[in-house]
């Protein structure tokens, strides 16, 4: 993404660019780096966040700290911001806007969250590392006849579970949008078992189990308020073998997801928002988000990318839920 801003704008519009390390902590602090073409000299192919990320937000403590962002902007000459990430960063971006701060938003989050858009980079790298770990899983699942539950990330949505899940061919797959029942996963794990096969469950960080008023977190909260999640895989792995005494297994996959070298699809993708994002700079579509709608490229406000959540639709369930069991 950034590769392509800078080419063109650069090249095509004679703009010149700097980089903020650490997300808004480095926007808040002006901690910026030149962004010339020697300095994104092969980061197409790198995986990761080139800049740095942090759960630093704008607006955690009221306006102070945005207006000393708005400020940093100033003195350093910056003119527009072109601000890459999931819902809390273009919800504070969408704060910035409301500001004056010129603002163009690029969508990126793995969990492929955002209403805004069919797709965001990052997504397809996360699931092709997990259809990966699943195909190992159900090795050692099958050597053992042991069933393997598997956690993946998706704080609201499932949509990494199940395109996993449905690629290496799990038995179940859980995810927040579907309030399965103890007795529905049960009844999946006992008919595969009996089938003669290793089950192996995907569940969503996210997934609220049967009786569950919430998603599982012993871990506090982030910067932008919101619990962090993890280890509801675990509890999904004794419910099952206290219910029928197979001997299960639990890995959750945690940051894995988010490393390695990015798909060509992934790629493709993030370069074709980098040239779409410097366009809607020169164009003036501020306080506006580039994103993919079919195959084309196109923008609309930031607003309406982040005011509902791209949730795993009742009829891409159903088509899963065939396989189960």
């Amino acid at each position: 993404m950034i590769r392509a801003a800078v080419l063109k704008g650069t090249s095509v519009y004679g703009k010149e660019f700097i980089g903020f390390r650490d997300g808004w902590r480095g926007v808040t602090e002006g901690d910026a780096i030149p962004l010339e073409r020697k300095d994104i000299q092969g980061i197409g192919k790198l995986g990761g966040t080139i800049l740095g990320t942090s759960r630093s937000n704008p607006f955690e403590n009221g306006d102070e700290k945005a207006e000393k962002a708005r400020a940093a902007l100033d003195r350093l000459g910056v003119d527009s911001l072109i601000v890459i990430g999931g819902e809390g960063t273009l919800a504070a971006a969408k704060r910035m806007v409301d500001l004056g701060v010129n603002v163009v938003g690029v969508p990126k989050t793995i969990d492929n969250d955002l209403s805004g858009t069919d797709m965001t980079f990052g997504f397809d790298t996360a699931v092709g590392i997990a259809t990966d770990a699943f195909d190992r899983l159900r090795t050692t699942g099958d050597s053992h006849g042991r069933v393997m539950v598997a956690e993946v990330m998706g704080r609201h949505v499932g949509w990494i579970a199940l395109h996993s899940g449905m690629a290496a061919g799990a038995h179940a797959i859980l995810i927040p949008e579907q309030r399965t029942t103890w007795d529905e996963l049960t009844e999946w794990v006992t008919a595969t078992k009996r089938r003669g096969r290793a089950p192996l469950v995907v569940v969503s960080e996210g997934f609220v189990p049967e009786g569950g008023a919430e998603a599982y977190s012993d871990q506090g909260l982030d910067a932008f308020g919101r619990p962090r999640l993890g280890g509801i895989g675990e509890i999904v792995t004794a419910e099952i073998e206290a219910r029928t005494g197979i001997e299960s297994r639990c890995t959750i996959l945690g940051h894995i997801q988010r490393g390695g070298t990015p798909t060509a699809y992934d790629r493709v993708l993030a370069t074709r928002f980098g040239l779409a994002a410097i366009d809607a700079v020169v164009d003036g579509h501020f306080g506006e988000m580039v994103s993919l709608r079919g195959t084309d490229i196109t923008h609309l406000p930031i607003e309406d990318a982040i005011g509902t959540l791209n949730s795993v639709p009742q009829s891409r369930w159903d088509e899963a839920a065939i396989l189960f069991g």
